[in-house]
């Protein structure tokens, strides 16, 4: 396949990954509002459980009250998003983008969408998963966080074969040993021609 054919299908990825989270996000919300209403809370493994919280704030139920400038400013990573998705070629990459922009798509439709403070992008993100001992979270912060560690993991990686890249051709530059072009000479130098020899008839000639 070849750089454009990849660049293209790359590209592809990105809106089918954004948009497999954007509905399992909101699929697991509707569930959580269903299944958690009226304060139920289910006991999973350890310290985790499913515990229904309204988050006003950033993801992780942080920055509580700052709806609105959350919802503004998550538009403007969304446009950002997709603007990046023509860059990229790598299917990996793709997927790590795709996932970013679906999870900042999934809060975004709940600030534009469910009930909250009011007005402009006021709604309230539906969180769910419950450590006890970290902030409350959703399926589309999981897919921020897991994407965004996947866009830095394979940039670096990237910006680290772009380096290889460049070494070794810059070695094979040097590989005529500064010659300008002309080919490498031997280390041992070829031996001398013989002198010419003069027939037997040319010497019975010059003798006689």
């Amino acid at each position: 396949m070849s750089a454009s054919a990849r660049g293209v299908a790359a590209r592809a990825v990105t809106p089918l990954v954004a948009l497999a989270v954007v509905v399992v996000d909101q699929l697991t919300k509707w569930w959580a509002l269903e299944a958690l209403d009226e304060g139920r809370v289910i006991d999973i493994v350890w310290t985790l459980r499913l515990n229904l919280v309204f988050n006003s704030g950033a993801a992780f139920s942080t920055g509580r009250g700052l709806g609105p400038v959350l919802g503004v400013f998550a538009v403007i990573i969304v446009l950002v998003l997709v603007r990046m998705g023509r860059l990229y070629n790598s299917p990996a990459m793709a997927v790590a983008l795709g996932a970013v922009l679906g999870g900042a798509l999934g809060n975004l439709l709940d600030r534009a969408f469910r009930g909250g403070s009011g007005g402009f992008l006021g709604g309230h993100v539906v969180d769910f998963v419950d450590f006890q001992w970290w902030p409350v979270f959703n399926v589309a912060d999981i897919a921020i966080v897991c994407g965004a560690i996947g866009l830095a993991w394979f940039s670096t990686r990237a910006d680290l074969a772009d380096a290889d890249g460049g070494d070794d051709a810059d070695g094979g530059n040097d590989a005529d040993g500064g010659n300008d072009g002309q080919a490498p000479r031997s280390g041992v130098d070829a031996p001398a021609a013989d002198p010419p020899v003069e027939s037997t008839a040319a010497r019975f000639e010059l003798d006689q």
